[in-house]
């Protein structure tokens, strides 16, 4: 369980890509003579961006490796900024991105699951593990997700994230009353 003081700080949330927002699988090959590259993404993990930016919560994606796939994927999700390091150096590139939308490291998450995670988990005022994530990343987490990576644990720590903000009831009604469902009869926060 989150603590409600600390996540009520949080204005910013950074997601790793390849084990978090994926399974990690990378699928390489050719269309005719252009390389292609594939990653599976979790539909599920789509509302959940949705929901944390409904509520007012900026959201970064960073990326160890260069891909348009996470390119593609970033500007589908409508993030605030997308930071790709082939060298995976993520750390000043997601500094960059704090200080461009103006929030502080101490006042933002980041839900990591390897070794290159480790220098933003250990300066954000929230670390998240997936449940897969490596045990030196395990280690470090104030909040490890039941969720395996690319498995959903992004739309499961969106959630966690707003219900300890006391937002998640407002935000769902908001996004099923905006499909139509003005009463959201039925629907409870569990």
């Amino acid at each position: 369980m989150l603590d409600p003081l600390i996540a009520k700080r949080v204005q910013l949330v950074g997601f790793d890509v390849d084990g978090v927002m994926t399974d990690g699988g990378v699928y390489l090959g050719t269309a005719g003579d252009e390389p292609v590259e594939l990653k599976r993404f979790d539909i599920r993990d789509s509302i959940g961006v949705r929901f944390l930016r409904a509520a007012g919560i900026k959201v970064v994606v960073s990326s160890g490796r260069v891909s348009s796939a996470t390119r593609i994927r970033a500007e589908e999700l409508g993030v605030d900024a997308v930071v790709q390091d082939h060298q995976a150096q993520k750390l000043s590139g997601f500094e960059r991105a704090l200080n461009q939308l103006g929030v502080r490291i101490k006042d933002s998450a980041f839900v990591g699951d390897d070794l290159p995670d480790l220098p933003i988990m250990r300066r954000v005022g929230l670390a998240v593990a997936v449940a897969n994530a490596m045990p030196e990343v395990l280690a470090l987490a104030d909040y490890t997700t039941e969720a395996g990576g690319g498995r959903g644990a992004v739309r499961e720590f969106a959630e966690e994230l707003l219900k300890a903000r006391e937002q998640w009831e407002e935000v769902m009604h908001n996004y099923l009353a905006e499909r139509g469902d003005l009463l959201g009869r039925g629907i409870s926060a569990g």
